[in-house]
């Protein structure tokens, strides 16, 4: 009963993202990445790619019934830690849920990077996202590098970085 709940739940987020729609856009390595402007969990906004240009940033959807996202958020903050200074940044996208719910969620998690709320899932629908966790990847001109659907773990996580950095 419980993998039916959590195949309804997978089904309904990607309908939820992609029924306004008529086709999921589809980003290709090299395509500007979609720009957004999306409120921090303390209330201050943050706009992409204006406010992060030059770095490399790791834009992550997420919500706190994804079975996977728990596990991931947690194994990527040692990631961050070892390249922010080397401009990386780390943006967790919480996709169609509210300021409590995300941030009940993230806070036992021990994580230092950003967590933004993209609350109607506008900005998962820019970026063409159908499953969570999804994971793209941009380089320092703000143009798209490649991504990851689904679960990563945090050696092809930091492959990629150390790659573009």
């Amino acid at each position: 009963m419980q993998n039916l709940c959590l195949i309804a739940s997978l089904l309904f987020l990607t309908l939820s993202l992609t029924a306004c729609s008529p086709e999921a856009p589809r980003l290709n390595k090299g395509d500007p990445a979609p720009g957004f402007d999306l409120q921090r969990l303390d209330g201050n906004v943050l706009s992409f790619p204006a406010d992060l240009s030059g770095r490399v940033v790791a834009i992550r959807f997420w919500a706190d019934w994804c079975p996977f996202c728990e596990g991931e958020m947690r194994s990527i903050e040692p990631v961050f830690l070892e390249y922010r200074d080397q401009d990386l940044t780390v943006l967790a996208l919480n996709v169609r849920q509210d300021r409590a719910t995300a941030s009940n969620f993230v806070e036992t998690l021990g994580i230092s990077y950003d967590v933004l709320l993209d609350e109607d899932g506008a900005v998962a629908r820019s970026y063409g996202v159908s499953a969570l966790p999804t994971t793209f990847f941009v380089d320092r001109s703000g143009k798209m590098v490649t991504r990851i659907l689904g679960e990563s773990t945090p050696s092809v996580f930091e492959k990629i970085v150390k790659d573009m950095l």
